[in-house]
């Protein structure tokens, strides 16, 4: 987390803020000073495709897909030991699961660089929290993606003995981590800065998207949500907490009243920020399987589309042009949300693959996402499976799980030296140890 300032009325005030530095629980705080003021645009820079990220209309999208390709799995010799693993891997299909269940299996060997084993691989199925890879590959992928999640304070009008004669305004980019502390540090960072009270309003400012209190198909009784354009502690809430805030940094308000508005009125005097690193929230999406983090990053692809249109519609338009230069046809799946949550969610075993495919050849992808999965046997959601086994320590994985639906897509060493990538959904399985089991006796055949 940084906590930035930028001040116009002097360097007194600055010289005063200095010295007081808070962390708001996070490992690095730091302050800079800019004498130029803030530009009028929002704190995310108009969406840039960058260079080979498309953006294709519908139309042309429907003209441009052929259909899909299905590469060609050779059976190796039943000598081998790849053969060998090919004749285990039928048997697990075709065992008791595969009576009562569906399932759909894609292992690549990204080492020999080809497909080793399918099984229903193109079959749409329902991903469960595996669709947050989909959200995490798409949002590293972006040029802008590695940006901070920022919240940002802003001081307009005129300070004079200690009133603030403009409005005070609250923006951010839907931080999760963005808790009670971080708003008093930036409350105690106004006060310190010369603002004793506020005469004119406390404003909200609004993303150019409409952010939905639900995500489109979550359940009635989905223990999640409600979501909102800015977040206080993963929930909604944020204008009580910063209204409390103020007044306990000891800043006196002419209204406690958050108005909730567009755009910004005034000349900017000061502004604080605090900002949270994405890994900061990429692992507790991958490693612990949060929601409310999966959801938040799927609304900054909505941010980074540079569009106003439905949040969920632009998110999609960002993760359909990635999966069109990966040579996917977007017609063939169906992206309901960030996170997994949503039974509208359908992809293929196929896909996600490529998708981890995409992330293991680029490495500003790798580096930040292979450190977040769970690994098998030592944390997150793969804490408990696979233990004192060859997959122990190596297979890494994101897990998913809804009712009726288990899923597992990763990478591990296999047996033979080579790095795999797969991915493995049971979709109408009556208990989801049912799927895990499953799962986990694919990843001990190519480990062992």
């Amino acid at each position: 987390m940084m906590i930035s300032y930028r001040n116009w009325g002097g360097w007194a005030a600055f010289l005063v803020l200095a010295l007081y530095l808070s962390s708001c629980g996070t490992k690095r705080v730091a302050m800079t000073y800019s004498p130029q003021p803030p530009q009028a645009e929002p704190v995310m820079p108009a969406a840039d495709t960058g260079a080979g990220t498309a953006t294709t209309s519908a139309e042309e999208t429907e003209k441009e897909c052929e259909p899909e390709v299905h590469p060609t799995v050779r059976n190796a010799d039943p000598d081998t030991w790849l053969g060998h693993i090919q004749q285990q891997l039928d048997s697990l299909c075709h065992s008791a699961i595969g009576e009562t269940s569906q399932m759909g299996i894609y292992i690549y060997d990204l080492t020999s660089q080809q497909p080793v084993y399918s099984y229903n691989a193109w079959h749409r199925m329902r991903p469960a929290s595996c669709e947050k890879l989909v959200t995490s590959i798409t949002l590293l992928d972006h040029p802008y993606g590695l940006r901070p999640l920022a919240t940002e304070v802003i001081a307009t009008g005129q300070l004079a003995e200690g009133v603030l004669e403009g409005n005070l305004y609250l923006s951010g980019d839907m931080d999760p981590l963005l808790t009670r502390a971080c708003l008093d540090s930036l409350a105690t960072a106004l006060h310190q800065a010369g603002i004793d009270s506020v005469a004119g309003q406390l404003c909200e400012l609004m993303p150019p998207y409409e952010v939905l209190p639900y995500g489109w198909g979550w359940c009635w009784d989905d223990d999640y949500g409600p979501l909102a354009a800015h977040l206080l502690d993963g929930m909604e809430g944020i204008q009580t907490g910063w209204t409390e805030a103020l007044t306990q940094a000891g800043i006196a308000l002419q209204s406690e009243r958050v108005a909730e508005v567009n755009q910004r009125e005034g000349q900017t005097i000061m502004a604080f920020r605090i900002e949270h690193n994405i890994d900061d929230v990429l692992e507790p999406v991958l490693k612990k399987s949060d929601n409310i983090c999966a959801e938040c990053l799927f609304h900054r692809l909505t941010a980074l589309a540079g569009k106003k249109e439905t949040a969920r519609d632009q998110a999609v338009e960002v993760i359909d042009s990635l999966l069109l230069r990966l040579g996917l046809n977007p017609k063939d799946y169906l992206i309901a949300d960030g996170s997994g949550l949503s039974l509208y969610n359908y992809v293929t075993p196929h896909m996600l693959v490529t998708l981890l495919n995409h992330a293991h050849h680029t490495e500003s992808i790798r580096q930040h996402l292979v450190p977040c999965l769970p690994i098998a046997g030592v944390d997150g959601t793969l804490k408990r499976r696979m233990t004192g086994t060859a997959a122990q320590g190596n297979v890494r994985a994101k897990t998913g799980t809804v009712e009726g639906v288990s899923s597992l897509s990763g990478y591990l060493t296999a047996a033979n030296g080579h790095l795999f990538s797969f991915s493995i959904i049971n979709q109408g399985v009556a208990r989801t140890r049912t799927g895990q089991n499953f799962q986990d006796a694919v990843c001990l055949l190519l480990c062992e």
